[in-house]
């Protein structure tokens, strides 16, 4: 018995050094951490030991082997007494759990380098801000310019399609308040539909009319003055500042004649490609007159069956503003066609009184190029210009260049911002820009359509705009009631209970 004890208190004086000996180790361990908190571990930690409350006894091997190698130690004076007896306290726990590290060192543990204070957690953040804000506005742009440039290039390929459907609505667009007049008067829908568009198909066909027989009635007195005209030309290369002889005026004639000889191949192929050009034209023609008459007939439940084809959360957003964007087609169109009629009526009478032959052709000309806005009766004025000068002169030519600039200058300053103003809404420079770009991409055909569809854009735009902003306004304002609520319902209570205590 008295052997069992002895091995029993040399095993617990071990257990206390041990233990005191983890203690001041553990200290160290602290102590550097606090010293340096950012500093990672050289080594991974070991398991923490989990403290059991009532720990199971060790195996009698194994407490055997700790007495007989702790009676070995106290026989020999390797562990000393200790100079007070050792407290409950420095039992064996398990060392303390490390302070958690910053959330940037755990950061950059994930990217498996050192963390330095001054260096971001991840690479974006390096990035300045501006420049993160251009790329990220550069590659929308990029999409933006492809989905454009994939819509043009459809458009292109089915260019008479897209023409027709164009030149549709801005028919229709005309002609349909007269529909809607007689179907308020109780004309059905079908009769007032083809009435008003038969009507609209004769006065285009009397148009065309007039100017064929214009043309073909004053022609041969025409083309007796272009043969004067040409004299006088060729008289005042001779005579005037240039001194040119007969032989070199012959000569500059023999190679037009010789270049149109040699080139028979591509004037045939230029003459089947204007018949191709033809056909293509007649074909243009049968499509816009069968699309006009059924918007005119129909044209409600077209866009009814066109808004079923969006997106739930869209149509109410697209039915407000598709009624928008009509009314300032109609009144576009409408006025459009009051400027090229105050245009044509007034250069015509100017040419008229100047002499210059073909007056009514060349007004009915100068309006159906008053379509395209600011420019086009100057452009298709031009040809009255070139007429006057090879029949009248040169001082006729320059009058009737100063009635042309003339007539401009009252459309661009008067006529454009009383009848348009309200309807189109667009800057003369957009109106410029976009006639420009029209004509670039589509021809003629562009520069037409390219104001209508800058004004139909502008106008809807604005409209989702103003529907954006309400319905954030509307969401402002319950959001602040919803606080307002809830505030009150918190005060309620606190109001409630002093007057319960009282």
């Amino acid at each position: 018995m008295a052997r069992g004890g002895k091995a029993f208190k040399a095993v617990a004086k071990g257990m206390a050094v041990v233990a005191s000996a983890a203690a001041v180790i553990e200290r160290r361990r602290r102590a550097a951490m606090a010293a340096d908190p950012h500093e990672l571990p050289t080594e991974a930690p070991g398991p923490v030991p989990v403290p059991r409350t009532d720990p199971a006894p060790a195996p009698a091997p194994v407490v055997a082997s700790v007495a007989a190698s702790a009676g070995e130690a106290v026989a020999a004076g390797a562990v000393a007494e200790p100079s007070a007896p050792v407290p409950a306290a420095t039992a064996p726990t398990a060392p303390a759990a490390a302070p958690p590290a910053p959330a940037a060192h755990t950061a950059h543990a994930g990217l498996g380098r050192e963390y330095h204070p001054g260096r971001p957690a991840t690479p974006a953040e390096a990035v300045p801000w501006g420049l993160r804000v251009a790329a990220e506005s550069t590659w929308r742009l990029l999409l933006l310019g492809a989905a454009l440039y994939v819509i043009f290039y459809v458009v292109d390929m089915l260019r008479l399609v897209a023409f027709s459907v164009l030149a549709s609505l801005l028919i229709s667009a005309l002609l349909e308040p007269s529909v809607s007049w007689l179907r308020r008067r109780g004309v059905p829908r079908s009769l007032a539909a083809g009435g008003v568009f038969l009507s609209g198909l004769a006065g285009i066909g009397l148009v065309g009319w007039f100017v064929v027989w214009q043309v073909s009635t004053n022609l041969p007195d025409v083309t007796a003055q272009v043969k004067d005209g040409v004299n006088q030309l060729r008289d005042w290369l001779i005579t005037g500042p240039l001194h040119l002889t007969q032989q070199q005026i012959k000569d500059f004639a023999d190679q037009i004649t010789k270049a149109i000889t040699t080139n028979t191949d591509q004037l045939t192929s230029a003459s089947i490609t204007g018949a191709q050009i033809a056909v293509e034209i007649l074909t243009s023609l049968l499509m816009t007159f069968f699309t006009t008459f059924f918007l005119l007939y129909d044209g409600e439940r077209i866009w009814n069956w066109a808004l079923r084809g969006l997106p739930r959360h869209s149509r109410f957003a697209m039915a407000g503003a598709g009624p928008k964007a009509w009314a300032t087609l109609t009144a576009y169109v409408r006025g459009t066609v009051c400027v090229a009629f105050i245009d044509a009526v007034c250069i015509g009478i100017g040419i008229d009184l100047l002499g210059v032959p073909l007056a009514m052709p060349l007004a009915v000309i100068i309006f159906l190029g008053a379509f395209v806005p600011l420019v086009g009766a100057l452009v298709t004025g031009t040809v009255a210009v070139l007429i006057a000068l090879v029949t009248q002169g040169p001082w006729t030519a320059l009058m009737v260049l100063v009635v042309l600039i003339a007539v401009m200058q009252v459309e661009s300053h008067i006529l454009q911002p009383l009848i348009l103003g309200r309807a189109v809404r667009v800057h003369p420079l957009g109106v410029v820009l976009g006639v420009a770009a029209g004509g670039i991409i589509g021809g003629i055909g562009g520069a037409v359509v390219a104001v209508p569809l800058i004004a139909v854009t502008n106008t809807v735009v604005g409209h989702l705009r103003r529907r954006n902003e309400a319905g954030q306004a509307v969401f402002t304002a319950l959001e602040a009631a919803r606080e307002t609520a809830e505030r009150t319902a918190a005060a309620q209570p606190a109001a409630a209970q002093p007057a319960a205590a009282d």
